[in-house]
């Protein structure tokens, strides 16, 4: 069988990631690849560092990105930070908390537990009496923005926490980076990691990290070799540090392009505006939702703006309204995932996808669909509401 070239389809992805790809970043992947040690690639990836340094709000050294994506920077903190039998507190209330149990087993680490409900936040009480309780925990890790359920815990809280108790922190925001407020040296966070293809609006493939001085002090006094090879910042920081570089990996040269562009155009927006489009364009969306009789899983308080878990109305396949929405008008949602699978979409508002015409597209395609459903909704109102809450906010 010959085999055609492969033309993907058009999509407006609105997931739970990727998110939809600014053209300028597909354009800066499609510049002329040069070697991963030539002395243009160096100063570029000097910036890439600056950018990311900017992204995270610190002054960390040690802020780069991974060459895989975002579970490989999760678990290049994990295997460098978590040696065999060390005590780690891992708060989980969705999917990628109880990714962290895995990680820090895997590193030989032992996991206490701190378990909430999907679709509520961290709750700082819980960690404190699990901190009480193992005085001799080394770690805390948690998720600043939890993908599967649309949820945001309080990162400064529970970093203070651990950090009174005498525990580096962890922090996962794959979702949050570039969409919510995060300031890593302000909340004194010891490692953070995020991925590429969510508020940055770049491909997937990358993991940006930041790794501070204590944690660096840690790694650095290891009594044990880091479990990983290709993910032992020792060895990375011999590519990716400063001065003569040191040969580890093939660099991936045009997925760097695109990142070294998505960061640029997020220093050209600004940070905090691109923060407000985010919640702006939200409150849109939220409002067009509401107005069709739809209601969100998560408390408005605790909702992130980029990722928001709508409940399934009652009598409604989840799976043929997202197929539908993907045959029909080349939409893609999410899935509800673990306890939450049937019960929720997830629709994500994410980068250059935060904007009002994807909201407006949006609630049309999904008000049709749920319509041709017989699913109990009010039609003919949503696109209204949402254009009404976005004058006004």
């Amino acid at each position: 069988m010959k085999i055609k070239p492969f033309n993907p389809p058009v999509r407006t992805l609105m997931g739970p990631g990727p998110s939809d790809v600014h053209p300028r970043v597909l354009t800066a992947m499609a510049r002329p690849t040069i070697g991963h040690l030539d002395p243009a690639f160096i100063v570029m990836m000097d910036e890439i560092k600056q950018m990311l340094q900017y992204a995270f709000q610190t002054k960390n050294a040690l802020t780069i990105p991974v060459s895989a994506p975002g579970s490989a920077g999760m678990e290049t903190c994990f295997v460098n930070l978590v040696e065999p039998g060390e005590k780690v507190i891992v708060c989980a209330n969705g999917v990628f908390g109880g990714r962290m149990k895995e990680n820090v087993e895997r590193a030989g680490g032992v996991a206490v537990m701190v378990e909430d409900a999907w679709g509520t936040p961290v709750d700082p009480n819980k960690l404190e009496d699990a901190l009480k309780n193992n005085k001799d925990a080394k770690l805390v890790a948690f998720v600043h923005a939890e993908t599967s359920t649309g949820v945001q815990s309080d990162a400064k809280k529970l970093t203070e926490i651990a950090h009174r108790h005498g525990c580096l922190v962890i922090v996962d925001a794959v979702t949050s980076l570039g969409g919510i407020a995060l300031k890593v040296d302000e909340w004194e966070i010891d490692a953070i990691y995020s991925g590429s293809q969510k508020c940055l609006s770049c491909t997937p493939g990358l993991s940006p990290i930041s790794v501070s001085e204590r944690a660096i002090e840690k790694i650095k006094n290891r009594k044990t070799k880091v479990q990983s090879w290709f993910l032992d910042l020792n060895l990375v920081m011999g590519y990716w540090g400063t001065g003569k570089r040191a040969y580890h990996h093939t660099a991936p040269i045009n997925p760097l392009y695109g990142l070294h562009e998505a960061l640029a155009m997020l220093q050209e927006e600004g940070l905090e505006k691109s923060w407000a489009r985010h919640q702006h364009h939200y409150v849109a969306l939220r409002s067009g939702l509401e107005a069709m009789g739809l209601s969100l899983l998560v408390k408005e308080s605790a909702r992130l703006p980029q990722l928001n878990a709508v409940m399934v109305p009652p009598g409604v396949d989840d799976a043929k309204l997202r197929s539908r929405l993907l045959e029909e008008y080349n939409l893609e949602i999410g899935a509800g995932l673990g306890a939450l699978a049937g019960k929720i979409i997830r629709i994500g508002l994410m980068g250059y996808g935060a904007n009002m015409k994807n909201v407006m597209y949006c609630l049309e395609a999904i008000e049709a669909v749920l319509s041709d459903m017989r699913a109990p909704i009010q039609t003919g109102v949503a696109m209204n509401a949402a254009q009404s809450a976005a004058v006004l906010n």
